[in-house]
């Protein structure tokens, strides 16, 4: 089995990679427009267990990079992290949350990335019309329904934020976080698990929310707090602390020293320029580094509930990899009854959207790809959000495919953190839009 890893001179790479250790993959190729980061990378992974791991190329040709995988996994930062940098500064300025996925600086960041991610659907149509697209490309539900208008059910997004949730509500409930069978529905960075049941038929999250230690024993627990979160009667995505806390979060954010982007691009910048100096050292400095990450992650929410720190057996760098894998063992051995939390097209999962929507939710995966499983449909909360939520990211996609500024003011004037048509219009025309 051969895969494709676009972005492969991202930071995160040799997670996927570990991953791979003793599975099916063959050959590794890492694709990347950064000479300098590919060779970084390339490095670090010469600096891990190289016998566990399959053989690994690297080019700067996307169609080489393409012919021939089986799977595809997109992972690329269109801007870098200097686009980050502006998508986070440019809304704050104006008043209103900066972020990466969410808000005016996710949809600034679709803008700029779903040209790029329909030129990449485009090509693997052309040159490897039997791969399976792996999306992580933030924000993954946009850009993963942007790629769909061109390869249809072949792709399919992941995040690792609805496996973390779940892994950690079932350990606070005492479960094994693998065998308990959950529903999870919303999209990518706005979703709810609503049942988590144990192998014996224990509905375990009813228990979790009567048990106050138990629910505030881990992050969602200590970011929404036990009297919400039994208000909502569900566990919600992590990122939907940005809806629910915005007033707070939005302060958090605003009087730090730095946002997210700007301590990342600080932080990779050093760990590149240091490890291409000595790249013996690369894997050395790469854990170090890999570790000072995940110990920061959502530091703005944290510090506006408490300030706490991380557990660690969260710092192991997410999950997605682990969820990239099982996503194509599944579908390349056919293994029926795998059960994933993804990013795929609606269908009639969730009756309110349109049928080619991309939501996120439990499927079953097998040789044919990755289906929806029935679930009860949303709250009428939560389904609201949905509603306007898809509604911004639609016009996001529509004005990047037609380069349409109306369409792009629309995305941005429709999100519920972004307070007013006039900031929005600022907000576009500081972004060059």
């Amino acid at each position: 089995m051969r895969l494709t890893i676009l972005g492969g001179g991202g930071f995160r790479v040799p997670l996927v990679y570990g991953a791979l250790a003793g599975s099916e993959v063959t050959e590794l190729t890492l694709y990347d427009t950064d000479p300098l980061r590919l060779g970084v990378v390339r490095s670090v992974l010469a600096g891990l267990d190289r016998d566990a791991g399959p053989a690994v190329r690297v080019t700067e040709d996307l169609d080489d990079a393409l012919i021939g995988a089986d799977f595809v996994f997109s992972a690329i930062r269109v801007g870098g992290t200097a686009g980050r940098v502006r998508d986070e500064r440019i809304p704050l300025d104006e008043g209103v949350l900066g972020q990466e996925t969410v808000g005016a600086g996710g949809v600034l960041y679709g803008l700029r990335t779903i040209p790029v991610a329909l030129r990449i659907a485009e090509r693997v149509k052309a040159v490897a019309p039997d791969a399976w697209v792996i999306n992580f490309t933030n924000p993954a539900g946009m850009v993963t329904e942007a790629m769909a208008g061109v390869l249809g059910d072949r792709v399919i997004g992941i995040c690792d934020s609805p496996v973390g949730l779940v892994r950690r509500a079932a350990r606070a409930a005492g479960a094994d976080p693998d065998t308990v069978r959950y529903d999870y529905v919303g999209l990518n960075h706005l979703g709810w698990l609503r049942t988590l049941t144990a192998d014996d038929g224990r509905d375990l999250l009813a228990g979790l929310l009567d048990d106050e230690a138990a629910l505030t024993s881990f992050e969602e627990g200590k970011l929404f707090g036990a009297p919400w979160l039994r208000a909502l009667g569900s566990l919600p995505n992590e990122y939907l602390h940005y809806y629910y806390f915005r007033r707070e979060t939005l302060a958090a954010v605003r009087g730090a020293d730095e946002t997210r982007g700007e301590f990342l691009a600080q932080q990779q910048e050093g760990f590149f320029e240091r490890a291409s100096k000595a790249p013996e050292r690369a894997a050395e400095l790469w854990e170090r580094t890999r570790l000072e990450r995940e110990e920061t992650y959502m530091a703005d929410s944290r510090a506006a509930t408490g300030g706490w720190q991380r557990d660690t057996c969260d710092l192991d760098g997410g999950g997605y990899d682990q969820v990239a894998l099982a996503l194509m063992r599944a579908i390349a051995g056919d293994a029926r009854g795998t059960r994933l939390i993804l990013n795929v097209r609606n269908g009639s999962t969730v009756p309110a959207l349109p049928a080619d929507a991309i939501i996120e939710t439990v499927c079953e995966v097998d040789r044919s790809g990755a289906r929806p499983v029935p679930c009860a449909p949303p709250g009428e909360a939560e389904l609201g959000l949905m509603l306007q939520l898809k509604a911004v990211e639609r016009a996001a996609v529509e004005a990047a495919v037609f380069k349409d500024r109306t369409a792009a003011l629309r995305a941005l004037a429709l999100h519920p953190l972004v307070d007013s048509p006039a900031v929005a219009a600022r907000i576009l025309e500081r972004a060059g839009g």
